[in-house]
């Protein structure tokens, strides 16, 4: 297969997973905590395993590059196959509607959505030409994130006043992974490169060898654990009775919440995706990082500080624009950083780190809540954000954002 029919037919299939892509994203940022709050009621740390599944996932990425290096297989094939199994957790968690196996299914299926990025950021290496990655990579995102936007809104308004009906809901997101499974397979992709050492989290030391990598993953620690403390809260802002979020009297729908957290951000998200992943392509990647650093900073402090409508509403709007540049910086940022052969490793690294934060943030949200004012906990997270970026003005001054990661070898890292 020529490399051109290697791009072309790695497009075509992501674009056709997109839409799954897009519901099960939905699933994730608003109607398994949804669900949790409305129907089962359910406690802080229920709401915190839900919040922090697909960071467990993200923490086993390593572990499942070192098997499928081990196996040999193909890693679009493996990622077809862990799509799969989160077919059969929504399954389970529909046939046996107890909030014990619900909470506990849905956090292994959101680990399934994320485990299996690194496998995917290899392939998109293989498949898609540098010059061009970051646009193909974020055309599909925007059939996602239109998909996202226009399945939470449908799904709101079904399940407002209905929430008791959300089973079928979980069979629709079963349905996804299965179709999901269907593109991975279709992927032309290769076995992985075999990495030096058995330990099953041997890539990590790639997070000690290499300075610049390191740096980065530093200041990527203070960004997203101050959005990732936020990113559940803004559900449970809007759907706990007790923050007072009423309208005409009334609390509020899970149709309008729906909007809130889903639509509005989505429809930013999908205005703004081309441009960020052109610029991916063309700009100091760490100027383009502090520029989306400061659009997250804006869209936590004015969504849960403004006290109005409209500030929920711009809140949407700021953290959508960010989102889109996000989806595009955090996915591929490794391509511009890693040695060809290791891009699987270097994202499993990424998205270990990301796990881990992405557990412990829900966690101390739900319990800070409970002790602390939402506009704190937003000024603490903008804080955390702000420190973020300030870490990466050295190697943007050392004209960073890429180096010849050709040149790197394991002998160098070594």
């Amino acid at each position: 297969m020529t490399a051109r029919e290697r791009r072309d037919l790695t497009y075509r299939y992501e674009r056709l997973r997109a839409p799954a892509s897009g519901v099960l994203e939905a699933a994730a940022m608003t109607f398994l905590l949804l669900i949790a709050v409305r129907h089962f009621h359910s406690g802080a740390m229920a709401k915190a395993i839900i919040g922090g599944g697909a960071s467990l996932g993200l923490i086993l990425g390593p572990w499942l590059v070192s098997r499928v290096q081990a196996a040999q297989q193909p890693a679009a094939r493996a990622a077809s196959g862990t799509a799969l199994l989160g077919a059969g957790l929504f399954a389970l968690a529909a046939a046996v509607p107890a909030e014990w196996v619900f909470v506990v299914c849905c956090a292994a299926a959101l680990g399934c959505t994320s485990v299996i990025i690194p496998l995917m950021t290899q392939v998109y290496h293989e498949n898609y030409p540098e010059r061009e990655r970051g646009t193909l990579f974020s055309r599909t995102v925007m059939i996602r994130i239109a998909t996202t936007g226009a399945f939470s809104f449908l799904a709101g308004e079904a399940l407002s006043h209905r929430v008791d009906q959300f089973r079928w809901l979980l069979l629709v997101f079963g349905g996804a992974f299965v179709f999901a499974a269907w593109c991975l397979r279709r992927c032309p992709s290769r076995p992985l490169s075999h990495a030096k050492g058995t330990h099953p989290f041997r890539s990590l030391r790639y997070a000690s060898e290499d300075r610049l990598f390191r740096n980065t993953l530093v200041s990527w620690m203070f960004l997203g654990f101050g959005n990732l403390m936020m990113l559940p809260l803004r559900v449970e802002y809007l759907a706990n009775p007790e923050h007072g979020w009423t309208l005409h009297g009334l609390p509020l729908t899970a149709g309008m919440i729906a909007l809130l957290t889903g639509v509005v951000p989505n429809i930013a998200r999908l205005l703004l995706n081309p441009l960020w992943g052109w610029l991916f392509d063309r700009m100091n990647f760490f100027v383009l990082r502090m520029t989306l650093n400061v659009g997250f900073m804006l869209g936590i402090l004015t969504f849960f500080m403004s006290g109005s409508l409209a500030g929920l509403v711009a809140g949407a709007v700021f953290y959508g624009i960010s989102h889109a540049g996000g989806d595009v910086a955090w996915s591929l940022w490794v391509t511009k950083f890693a040695p060809p052969e290791r891009v699987a490793d270097y994202m499993s690294v990424h998205t270990f780190f990301t796990g881990v934060r992405g557990v412990i943030a829900p966690v101390v949200a739900f319990q800070l809540v409970t002790v602390l004012p939402l506009s704190v906990m937003a000024g603490i997270s903008g804080g955390m954000i702000l420190i973020g970026t300030l870490l990466l003005i050295p190697e943007m001054r050392r004209g960073g954002g890429r180096k010849p990661a050709a040149a790197l070898t394991e002998d160098v890292l070594d």
